[in-house]
Parts: C-alpha cells; structure tokens; sequence
C-alpha cells in the first residue's frame, strides 16, 4: 500500500530536526496492553521499543489488590504485577524507555513519532495501548482516599465489599449497571444521581428497579468523603442551591465514581478514526486501526469490559497484528 497517497487532513506532522531512530515496533503505553504486546513482539524479534508514558504500569499501578487476574492465585498489588510484566517483557529483550509521546505523524511510511518534544522515532509498526482515564468529581477527599475506599471499577473492587454498603454515583447506564452488579455482593448499594431522574437505559432503570438492596438518592450531590484512614461515610447535599437544600449523611465503606472515562487518544485524533467518545476504532476482530501499521489495544479501543485480563488479551493480538503487518511488507 502507497502510504504517501493517503488523504490525512489537518494531521500534526511538524517533526523536530536532529537525529530520528528507526525501530521495527514501537509501543505507546506501559499497561497490561503495551507490556503484553512487548512479550509477544519480543518472542517474535520485532525489537519492541515501549514509550512508558508519565505513569509506568499503567492505572494498574494505583490499585492495591487484584484478586482476579489469572495466575496469581493469592492476589497481588497492581504495582507488583506490572513490574512482573515489565521484567517478563525486558528479559526478552524489549526495551523499555521513560518519556511521553507528544506528536504523532502517521500520514506517510514509516510512522514518525515525536518523544518528549525532541525525539524522532520511525518505526514501520506502531502498538498504541495509552488506556483511559477515568472521570472523576474532582473532590479533594477522592483523591483522599483513593485505594482506600474509592474506585471507578465495580469489576475490579467489589468483591472487596462483599456484606458491606457501598455508594455508587452517575445517572447512566454505566453506573446503573456497576449498581446492580455491586448489590449482587454487597449488604446495600446507594445509587446517588445528582439529577431527578435516571438518564440509563429503559431496561437498565427498571433493573434497578427490581433490585431490593439498591436505594436510589435522587438530586444528591456528593460533599466529602470522610473516614479514618479508609472511607468511612459521605456527606451529600439533597437539593442542592434550592430553598429546602439539605445535607444528607450516610455510612459506607466504598465509593465507586461512574460517571465515565476519557479514552486517551486525542494525540492520534487527527489520524484515526474514534467512536463519539473517542475511543479509538479498529477492523472487526483484530487491533487494525484505519492506517496501516497502526494497531489499537487495551482500553484506548475498549469502553466495555475496561479489564486488566482484556487488555492484556487484546496486547497479545496487537503485536500478533503486527507480526503479520511486517511480514507481509517484507
């Protein structure tokens, strides 16, 4: 394929003066998705060159305990586990760098990409596994208590509140549905919704509905966390700005945020093609972006499952993608 013909408008394509490395693949990104991608590109001696990014690990690296990863069947902090990809990926031979991407240029062969601003890198495949970031209330005791009573994934973290009561906030269906999964394990679940109404699906609202343990606080805004050491309660304002607003108090042990994730793709956004989210969209299937020798895995391409195991998964079909890609260059 002509990669010089390919009609990419309004691409970022100013590329810094000085000397530019060749490599065979370059991976953007340290999380499960990049590090799994370097394993298997390494096993397959492309060479792998991994930009770790400002967080090495990945959000991984936050987490206290995973339980449900396979293979580690007495659980292990996520900072373990990703130094445990990290040397399995480096003893065979990935090489593994600290810097952040800033620019991108993927309109002609090979792909250029720009390292803190001055380092040029041609590589002839490139494995974007740069994750999503999740949104938050931006309350002080969030970040507080983060790990420690505070979490954007009902999946990863419920089982730590097995019998407990526990909060979830957000109106969709993301956060209806983290609701009901959570009131499968947990004593009860509060749905705090800011707004008078449920924007969740139908079907969603009227699973909701029928959960006996999920009480739903309508037009409850989140104050503070509060608690010694771990998330003990929070304090919610009812009515917030109206003439009866009053503040409410309830005693749990998790808060989970569901209001969303930001996918971190708005670097690539002028070259690949993303859902209305911005997640990055790829060829049923496979990890195949809309430019050749660009692929997509982890939770950049991912608003679903959003899982460490998935991402890892979808790492291994990265670099397998890849593997081809080059192959059929040759």
């Amino acid at each position: 394929m002509e990669f010089k013909s390919m009609n990419l408008e309004n691409g970022n394509s100013a590329t810094p003066e000085g000397d530019v490395e060749k490599v065979k693949c370059l991976i953007v990104g340290s999380g499960p998705a990049g590090y799994t991608a370097a394993i298997y590109a390494a096993r397959a001696n492309l060479s792998p060159v991994v930009i770790e990014g400002l967080q090495p690990g990945g959000q991984l690296t936050t987490t206290t305990e995973i339980d449900n990863f396979p293979g580690y069947a007495e659980g292990i902090t996520g900072t373990e586990m990703m130094a445990d990809l990290k040397k399995q990926a480096e003893r065979f031979g990935t090489d593994c760098r600290w810097g952040l991407v800033t620019s991108v240029d993927f309109s002609s062969y090979p792909h250029k990409v720009v390292v803190d601003g001055n380092k040029t890198i041609e590589a002839e495949s490139v494995i974007l596994g740069t994750g999503a970031t999740a949104k938050y209330l931006g309350l002080e005791s969030e970040s507080k208590y983060a790990g420690s009573g505070v979490s954007a994934c009902a999946t990863c973290d419920g089982f730590f509140y097995r019998g407990k009561d526990v909060a979830v906030v957000g109106g969709g269906d993301t956060a209806a549905e983290e609701a009901t999964y959570l009131a499968g394990l947990c004593n009860k679940v509060y749905l705090i919704v800011r707004k008078p109404f449920l924007r969740a699906s139908k079907a969603m609202q009227d699973r909701v509905a029928r959960t006996e343990n999920i009480e739903v606080l309508f037009e409850h805004n989140t104050k503070e966390l509060y608690g010694e050491g771990v998330v003990q309660g929070a304090k919610l304002i009812k009515r917030m700005g109206e003439a009866d607003e009053t503040e409410v108090d309830i005693k749990i042990d998790g808060y989970f945020v569901a209001i969303g994730h930001t996918p971190n793709s708005k670097i690539f956004a002028d070259y690949l093609k993303t859902d209305e989210q911005g997640y990055v969209l790829t060829e049923p299937d496979t990890t195949k972006t809309n430019v050749p020798g660009v692929f997509a895995a982890g939770d950049l391409k991912d608003p679903h499952y959003r899982q460490a195991i998935t991402s890892a998964g979808s790492g291994c079909m990265a670099a397998m993608d890849a593997e081809r890609f080059l192959s059929e260059q040759e």
